[in-house]
């Protein structure tokens, strides 16, 4: 019976939008949670959220909560929601995960130089452009072409304007691997490429080019993308579209500067005499 409500409820997401990593992770999440308790009332649930707090980081808790939650909505229990933890909202973000521009530059750079154009380019179209690694497989030979790209994300069309000199390189790849319809990378197998792919050829970069692993995994290409437009534009509406973000909250957590930015600011007030 608890198998069949989870493949429900794994259908219930994707119905709801949900992308394949999101659904991915509530599923992880919620059969994490099954496993603990007995049965689903307010004193296991309380005693649940205690645990989560004594393992794991507030974030992660969050995060699992999210999960739950959307499993306790699934199965009319939604009574029965769970508070999240409260995080004072951050105004920084720690240094050592912070990927800088030239730290990037250098990635793209190395990557280069190792005879790995695709990765390079790769990097250079998420970090170009603020999309998402699933959303790779949108841009394809005819959508180069016409300079933009629709992407169909979390229940969400928008529309991705490509800069023209990423177009440029995008098209001499497709000319070069004689690629001449369809999505530009994939797979050996031909699939679409994936975070894991994606983030394990990153890592083996970062070490070539002397940079720390911490701060390298493809989502901090979308952040560097967020960061850099906020700074010239100071829009964050605009940024929030741009990402395909509903709640603007969410895009505030792509725009903190790092700690040693915020250190210079606080030095610049010249309030201490």
């Amino acid at each position: 019976m608890e198998q069949t409500s989870m493949l429900l409820f794994e259908k219930y997401l994707y119905q709801k939008g949900c992308g394949h990593n999101t659904v991915s992770k509530y599923m992880r999440d919620v059969n994490f949670f099954l496993n603990k308790v007995d049965k689903i009332d307010y004193e296991s649930l309380r005693w649940y959220r205690e645990e989560l707090i004594r393992l794991y980081s507030p974030n992660s808790v969050n995060s699992m909560i999210a999960a739950l939650n959307q499993y306790l909505k699934f199965i009319d229990m939604e009574a029965y929601k769970v508070r999240p933890v409260r995080i004072q909202r951050k105004i920084f973000c720690e240094p050592k995960k912070d990927l800088n521009k030239r730290e990037y530059q250098r990635l793209v750079e190395t990557a280069k130089e190792k005879g790995n154009g695709k990765l390079a380019l790769m990097m250079e179209t998420i970090c170009g452009t603020g999309i998402r690694v699933s959303e790779l497989e949108y841009f394809t030979v005819e959508s180069v072409r016409s300079g933009q790209v629709r992407v169909h994300n979390k229940g969400k069309i928008r529309v991705i304007m490509i800069p023209h000199k990423l177009k440029m390189k995008l098209l001499y790849y497709a000319k070069k691997n004689q690629i001449r319809n369809g999505s530009l990378f994939v797979t050996r197998n031909g699939k679409a490429i994936d975070r894991s792919n994606l983030w394990s050829a990153m890592k083996r970069i970062a070490e070539k080019a002397n940079i720390s692993t911490e701060k390298v995994f493809p989502h901090n290409l979308r952040h560097l993308f967020a960061k850099t437009y906020y700074s010239i534009t100071k829009d964050i509406s605009k940024l929030a579209d741009l990402l395909g973000h509903s709640n603007i909250n969410t895009t505030r957590i792509y725009t903190i500067s790092s700690g040693v930015e915020h250190r210079q600011q606080i030095e610049q007030l010249g309030l201490v005499l």
